[in-house]
């Protein structure tokens, strides 16, 4: 038996979509019973209810339910992850999750002796966030075993202009991210620096595409998958988009000091947002750029194409389930880390291939 945490959610849905299609019956878990209800009756599956506030109280409603596994997809992780995982931890149960926020990352690797001790497997990050990126981080290393920088660009922005491409979940992460402002890794240390302060171009489907560093989750797991001590994740943006980050990025992230403030956008976030349509997450494709260097300026390059992000996310979350129960897995891992660099090519509809240029 394994629980859903989050089911109600954009993305929770999802998971639930494809692991019922998949032949599993996961317990549907979240804070609302009225959204839970219905969700579970439609499926034919059992639900539970329960806020994370309590560590305590969480651990008894995990022993309660009898599972084995918890998929936790509701965030912003930053203020859910920490409860779950401790509750997770004294069960004995296996805590798996969706996030991309660098600092959930690092907490969930802190625990790596405990889920030995108890023989669980803690693997954060199974969705878009970052399980292309962090294989194709560990390929292009296994091919120049003495890298010394790991360079990784994503183009995941949806086609359509009038269909926001994130969920209102990711954007909140994102507003609880922007406070520590952007990150690279530098001599195996995490640095923060300016927004704007690092771009570079790649050249995708016959275009150059600019691209701006963001604080993407594998400055935090590319480490722990290669220990390549420098890396730097960017993400392409139209240069319109990449003068304002320029301009506006360092005092965004001051405003976004203020947790009111950040309660306000919230708020504005739920009332506006609702996520990529189905028409857009069955169209549209995203890419991920890997190059590793070593000291000599000797390099390797890679490039995956896959789904969009959050029907890769659907798809990559339940594999790694069904993964994790299928074998033995001990620890804080990163999905390369416990699946290999191969994992991402069993999503459907992924290719990688190494005629890429990043400049």
């Amino acid at each position: 038996m394994w629980m859903i945490y989050g089911a109600t959610g954009y993305t929770g849905k999802l998971l639930v979509e494809e692991a019922v299609a998949r032949g599993h019956k996961p317990i549907l878990a979240g804070r609302s019973e009225a959204k839970l209800k219905p969700l579970a009756a439609q499926h034919g599956l059992t639900y539970m209810a329960f806020e994370l506030d309590n560590p305590h109280y969480v651990a008894e409603q995990i022993n309660k339910s009898g599972t084995t596994l918890v998929l936790h997809a509701a965030g912003p992780f930053t203020h859910t992850c920490a409860p779950m995982l401790t509750a997770c931890l004294d069960n004995g149960v296996h805590y798996l999750d969706i996030t991309g926020e660098i600092n959930v990352f690092e907490y969930v690797f802190t625990h790596d002796s405990a889920a030995k001790q108890k023989n669980i497997v803690l693997l954060p990050g199974v969705g878009f966030d970052i399980v292309p990126s962090d294989c194709l981080g560990r390929y292009v290393a296994e091919q120049l075993p003495d890298a010394t920088e790991l360079e990784i660009v994503i183009s995941a922005l949806s086609p359509n202009k009038d269909d926001f491409g994130m969920s209102a979940g990711t954007l909140k992460s994102f507003l609880e991210m922007l406070p520590r402002g952007n990150q690279i890794r530098s001599g195996g240390k995490l640095l923060p620096v300016d927004f704007g302060t690092h771009t570079t171009s790649v050249h995708l489907n016959g275009r150059t595409l600019q691209a701006i560093a963001i604080p993407w989750g594998d400055v935090s797991t590319a480490y722990r998958t290669t220990g390549i001590p420098n890396i730097t994740a960017y993400m392409t943006l139209p240069p319109s988009q990449i003068r304002l980050m320029k301009l506006f990025g360092t005092p965004l992230r001051w405003m976004m000091k203020s947790q009111m403030i950040r309660q306000w956008a919230g708020r504005q976030i739920d009332r506006r947002i609702t996520g990529p349509s189905e028409h857009t997450r069955q169209t549209a494709r995203s890419y991920i750029v890997a190059r590793a260097k070593n000291a000599t300026g000797e390099q390797v390059e890679a490039q995956l194409e896959t789904l969009e992000g959050y029907q890769f996310t659907k798809l990559a979350a339940i594999r790694a389930v069904e993964r994790v129960l299928d074998g033995k897995f001990s620890g804080a891992l990163t999905p390369a880390g416990a699946f290999g660099a191969d994992f991402v090519l069993e999503i459907e509809g992924t290719t990688r291939s190494e005629s890429s240029q990043l400049n």
